[in-house]
C-alpha cells in the first residue's frame, strides 16, 4: 500500500480550520498552494509531530483504506 496523501479534503473531515491549516503550512515552510492542489504524502505532514496534523493524517489513512 501506498503512503496517503492529505488533502484539504481531509483537513475538512477531522473538522479543523483551513485558515489555522494554513498558517500552520506557513509557519513550517510548507507551499499552501501546492497542498491544495496537489496534497502532500502524510510524511510531510507528520514529520513535525503535530498532534492536530495527526487527525488529518488519519483522515487520509481512512480515506485510502476506503478506497478514495
Amino acid at each position: 500500500m501506498s503512503e496517503p496523501i492529505v488533502k484539504i479534503k481531509h483537513v475538512r473531515a477531522a473538522r479543523l480550520c483551513t485558515g489555522g491549516a494554513r498558517r500552520w503550512f506557513a509557519s513550517r515552510g510548507l507551499d499552501w498552494n501546492v497542498f491544495l492542489r496537489d496534497g502532500l504524502p502524510a510524511s510531510v505532514i507528520g514529520q513535525f509531530g503535530d498532534p492536530i496534523a495527526a487527525r488529518a493524517i488519519e483522515e487520509a489513512e481512512k480515506d485510502q483504506d476506503n478506497g478514495g
